[in-house]
């Protein structure tokens, strides 16, 4: 089968791999059908920050074309989300609605990087997926599966970045401090689905403020994260991948407030610790948790109350995606194909 395989910084191209089989009674195959991209696989084929080669990809629609003994919700032909996170469903870490720090496979086993093992990519021509009737998450019929491929993680993690406050009260006041290309206004468009009332959106890109803009949001042009951004804040969601954006999140937070933070640093950044002790801010972060969250993610998209497709950039073919990852379009690229 084919896999899209990171070589080194700036490197990526379709390599021939063999196509996995089922192992176990609990495992699913599965065939991506619509693989979309994350932020982080930006930066995964831009600097190559892990030893390559590794397959690349961790958010995907499927198809289920084949089920071990032990399956019975799941039947070839059903469409499928594929959580990037690689979990048993029954630990102790999973029954707590943590299936991203899974017990029962090494820390940051996920799809699309050779962390805690390799477990393949979500652009493989076929997917295996252990636990898969405890990991995957059925689409609706009516949703289009280009439009589910984030639920796999970016979507889902800016859902559950804003909705424990935004469901407590629609009036709370959330700052998104943005930086990445897409994941900090998916959280706008998620706020906005939510009822979100008061959401601010700052960014160093006029692109991106721009577009957060035309999503609802108070957006505001900065230059630098060391810019002062006047008042406090019940939430703060930390979109930027850098460490004075995550640094201006937890100072724009208010006393008793939540400062959330989706960003993936590979080293550990400085906090302002007295900032944040002498004002009892709560500090939220950790790896996605997809498999229980995306049901709910699915059915606001089924009900048009959310819908990612002004973030979209595509569809792309997949014979397109070494060409277009190397240069990526404003958006989120998503790839079709017949794989049938």
């Amino acid at each position: 089968m084919r896999r899209l395989t990171v070589l080194g910084p700036g490197r990526a191209e379709w390599r021939e791999a063999p196509a996995p089989r089922t192992r176990e009674a609990s495992d699913v195959l599965v065939r991506p059908i619509a693989s979309a991209v994350c932020d982080l696989d930006r930066h995964l084929v831009r600097e190559a920050p892990l030893e390559p080669p590794y397959a690349l990809g961790h958010e995907a629609v499927g198809e289920v074309v084949e089920v071990g003994d032990a399956v019975g919700r799941l039947k070839p032909g059903d469409r499928v989300v594929i959580p990037c996170h690689v979990s048993c469903g029954e630990c102790e870490e999973c029954a707590r609605s943590m299936p991203g720090a899974c017990g029962a496979v090494p820390p940051f086993s996920a799809y699309g990087t050779p962390t805690g093992r390799s477990w393949g990519g979500l652009f493989d021509e076929l997917v295996r997926v252990p636990w898969g009737e405890r990991s995957l998450v059925p689409v609706p019929p009516g949703v289009d599966a280009v439009r589910a491929a984030a639920c796999s993680d970016n979507l889902v993690d800016a859902y559950r970045a804003v909705s424990p406050t935004l469901s407590g009260d629609r009036d709370a006041s959330v700052l998104i401090v943005g930086g990445t290309p897409t994941f900090g206004l998916l959280t706008v468009l998620v706020c906005k689905a939510l009822g979100g009332t008061a959401v601010h959106y700052v960014d160093r890109d006029a692109h991106s403020v721009e577009r957060a803009t035309a999503l609802g949001a108070a957006a505001t042009l900065i230059d630098s994260y060391a810019e002062p951004i006047p008042g406090r804040h019940d939430l703060t969601v930390d979109a930027s991948a850098h460490p004075r954006g995550l640094r201006r999140a937890l100072i724009s937070t208010r006393p008793g407030g939540t400062c959330v933070s989706r960003s993936v640093f590979l080293s550990d950044p400085p906090l302002p610790y007295l900032e944040i002790y002498s004002s009892g801010v709560t500090f939220v972060t950790g790896p996605p948790h997809i498999t229980p969250f995306a049901p709910e993610v699915l059915r606001l998209i089924d009900s048009e109350t959310l819908d990612p497709t002004p973030l979209i950039s595509g569809p792309h073919h997949y014979d397109e995606a070494p060409e277009v990852l190397l240069d990526p379009p404003a958006g989120k690229p998503v790839f079709v194909g017949d794989r049938r």
